[in-house]
């Protein structure tokens, strides 16, 4: 966080709420005679790419122009947007490698243009991991989600420059202490090994998964460029939380069953959410009646290749010992492709919690008081998840609580109607003597950066996509400036048994495989009768 005596540094950054929601975008600056500047701002509704690239952007309108800047930023979309993608973007026309408009366009024109004539250095940091200079940037960021105000001046001179100006907001955010990968009370690391290794520093997807947004959706911190703001799809829905919020997907459709706003919980099908009923917010550790859930009718059940990715919160441990569940969450994959359809209930247990286990997944009795029970909401959930293939980290974990709360009310084949893929089986295989939790998966494979102070259902599902898909091959749905195109005009992705195929039925590679062996065949005569068993 030292000043530079040639530049300025700028740290900046992007946070949503319900992505689309309220968002704010922050950026604290260093200017070369050692003085600060912190800016932030927001708007009512936004995603947090766009937060994102309003931070770089304050972050150059705030600074001497004369100067060169230092930028950096934990998204590696508006890192790498900016400094691979946009190129190919104008050559185009301002649209993707698959021909469509690229998303957040009149930002990235603005970010282009105030760059055009500045000495700048873009650089990317890990979110979330302790950086002084990007824990303030996220610091700012939230204080925006919050402002009443969203004019902040165009720029500033040079003097006032110099000075230390915070742009006030009201109502900030209480910012999480403890890193939420370092923070088990419960000791649930242990499930997946007998105390495995410390796990492996990140290698480097910028989900990852900042950017599930199952949307914020991160990727690989490579060059993966988002079609449009759904293909970022675990990037632009993911929302950073303070430690009374919980990471939810708010959006509902006419297809979409909802909880009846009266205390009898009563779920109707095909209806719309209602106009006068305000926004859930997201904090789960009081009373909040305005969370309803999505229970999508299951459109595109027992098609081939459907994989719903799922991960339940419940109230302690043990099926057989009373636990229940809480919380349902599930992200719907059809040939390793997000359909944009989604699962999220709470559930109202019947039961209390020990405060241990709510400071967790920071769901409180007093906000399940009111949520419907596991016997009204069972119906759907068996119908959404019937036929698929259900991938879950430590899948005996939910499956037990699932199969246990569907006998309850009499839906005893429930196990025997899906397929179960545990990814905590596969991380055993790929990384055996490593610690494979999924917190620990997050780190190693770089995928998944969205605030996790609580381990909410909808946002560890959405994270687990990302880490399934990096482990098994890759997120196929994005578009990658590298890909190959079909003849269709789709982008594919070329694999390597497709090369290697290519490679062996190469006549020519042939040919000179048998002449190489020919030469050495006059030396060596059991080469020569070898030689002449592939003839036959």
């Amino acid at each position: 966080m030292a000043a530079k005596t040639d530049a300025t540094v700028a740290y900046t950054d992007g946070a949503c709420k319900g992505n689309p929601g309220a968002g704010g975008w922050g950026a604290h600056l260093i200017f070369s005679d050692g003085h600060t500047q912190d800016v932030y701002g927001g708007d009512t509704e936004t995603t947090n790419n766009r937060m994102e690239l309003m931070g770089a952007i304050q972050a150059l309108q705030h600074s001497p122009r004369e100067l060169k800047i230092e930028i950096w930023t934990d998204s590696s979309y508006v890192k790498n947007g900016i400094t691979e993608w946009i190129a190919n973007w104008k050559k185009r026309g301002w649209k993707t490698a698959s021909k469509k408009p690229v998303a957040n366009q009149d930002l990235w024109q603005q970010l282009d243009g105030l760059r055009q004539a500045r000495d700048v250095d873009w650089h990317w940091v890990k979110g979330h991991a302790g950086h002084p200079g990007n824990e303030k940037a996220d610091e700012l960021a939230n204080l925006g989600v919050t402002s009443s105000s969203k004019q902040i001046p165009a720029s500033i001179d040079a003097d006032n420059a110099k000075k230390k100006v915070p742009i006030k907001a009201s109502n900030a955010l209480t910012l999480a202490d403890d890193d939420w990968l370092k923070n088990d009370p419960l000791g649930l690391n242990m499930m997946d090994d007998e105390w495995d290794e410390p796990l492996l520093e990140a290698i480097t997807v910028n989900v990852a998964v900042d950017d599930v947004n199952v949307a914020c959706l991160s990727t690989k911190q490579s060059a993966i460029e988002p079609n449009d703001a759904k293909s970022n799809t675990i990037e632009q829905n993911s929302v950073k939380t303070n430690n009374n919020q919980h990471d939810v997907t708010t959006l509902m459709s006419t297809d979409t069953m909802t909880q009846d706003a009266t205390t009898t919980h009563s779920l109707t099908a095909n209806s719309s959410a209602p106009t006068d009923i305000p926004k859930f917010d997201g904090d789960t550790s009081r009373a909040n009646p305005h969370f309803r859930p999505l229970l999508p009718k299951p459109i595109h059940r027992h098609e081939a290749n459907r994989q719903l990715i799922m991960d339940t919160e419940t109230t302690g441990l043990d099926a057989l010992k009373g636990d229940r569940i809480i919380e349902v969450g599930i992200v719907e994959m059809i040939g390793r492709k997000f359909t944009g359809e989604k699962l999220h209930v709470y559930i109202n247990p019947q039961r209390g919690m020990d405060e241990v286990v709510i400071r967790i997944h920071g769901i409180s009795e007093a906000f399940l008081a009111d949520k419907p029970t596991f016997d009204q909401i069972a119906q759907p959930l068996y119908d959404f998840m019937d036929g698929a293939e259900i991938i879950a980290h430590n899948a005996s974990f939910d499956m037990s609580f699932l199969s246990m709360e569907f006998s309850k009310i009499g839906l005893t084949d429930f196990a025997q109607r899906v397929q179960v893929t545990d990814s905590l089986a596969m991380a055993k295989q790929q990384y055996p003597g490593q610690k494979n939790t999924l917190d620990a998966l997050v780190r190693r494979l770089d995928v998944g950066k969205q605030d996790r102070t609580f381990h909410g259902a909808l946002l560890d599902s959405e994270i687990l996509a990302e880490v399934y898909l990096t482990m098994t091959g890759g997120q196929v749905a994005l578009a990658i400036e590298e890909d190959s195109q079909t003849d269709s005009g789709h982008a594919t992705h070329t694999t390597f048994a497709n090369l290697a195929s290519s490679l062996l039925e190469s006549k020519q590679d042939n040919t000179a495989n048998h002449s190489w062996f020919a030469t050495l065949a006059e030396e060596y005569p059991e080469i020569q009768v070898k030689m002449s068993q592939w003839s036959n």
